[in-house]
């Protein structure tokens, strides 16, 4: 198996995991708990899952305004900072702000256009690097002073690492956490 038929298939995986052990079993009125007096709810951990991998893949590597851009209004995040969401910790008020239903179109939305653009890139351009930073400022407005982190940890990679980590690594460890928070919530199906 070559490496783009991997990222294809893991992402349709983590996908599948996210749908079916999360979405389809957790009510969509206790997406906003967060269970055990803290730590992230299901609504931070999708939206924020869905951010990274819409920079990662429309922005950072497809040169193109985030989905984000299309979606926030929908989402009740039009006067939230371009950086809603995409820090590991949630901001309670922000996922508050978002409307169920506008979420999963955007969650879809995400991973139907990374799995079009999987299915059609060449395996040649996955080594390479991308102005990742300059996308970052110029399509997605997200300064370097405000998400440093960000800048330092995509900068200079190639397009594979950025399909690998920020889209499918980075997801499935957010898939997992959820799978974790419905479990504590006593909504696991085992």
């Amino acid at each position: 198996m070559d490496l783009r038929t991997w990222m294809i298939s893991d992402l349709a995986s983590m996908r599948s995991k996210l749908t079916e052990s999360v979405i389809a079993v957790v009510p969509v009125d206790r997406w906003f708990e967060q269970v055990d007096g803290g730590g992230s709810s299901i609504a931070h951990l999708l939206l924020h899952t869905a951010r990274h991998q819409d920079l990662a893949v429309t922005s950072a590597i497809r040169n193109r305004p985030p989905l984000f851009a299309q979606h926030a209004q929908d989402l009740g995040l039009a006067q939230a900072p371009a950086w809603a969401a995409l820090s590991e910790r949630e901001v309670p008020l922000v996922s508050a702000m978002v409307a169920p239903d506008a979420l999963l179109t955007y969650v879809g939305a995400v991973f139907d256009a990374t799995t079009v653009w999987l299915d059609r890139v060449g395996s040649m351009a996955l080594d390479t690097i991308p102005a990742t930073s300059r996308r970052l400022v110029t399509l997605a407005g997200l300064p370097p002073d405000e998400l440093d982190w960000l800048h330092r940890m995509w900068s200079g990679r190639a397009v594979s690492w950025l399909v690998q980590w920020p889209a499918i690594g980075h997801g499935h460890a957010h898939v997992g956490e959820a799978i974790g928070v419905r479990n504590r919530m006593g909504l696991s199906p085992f």
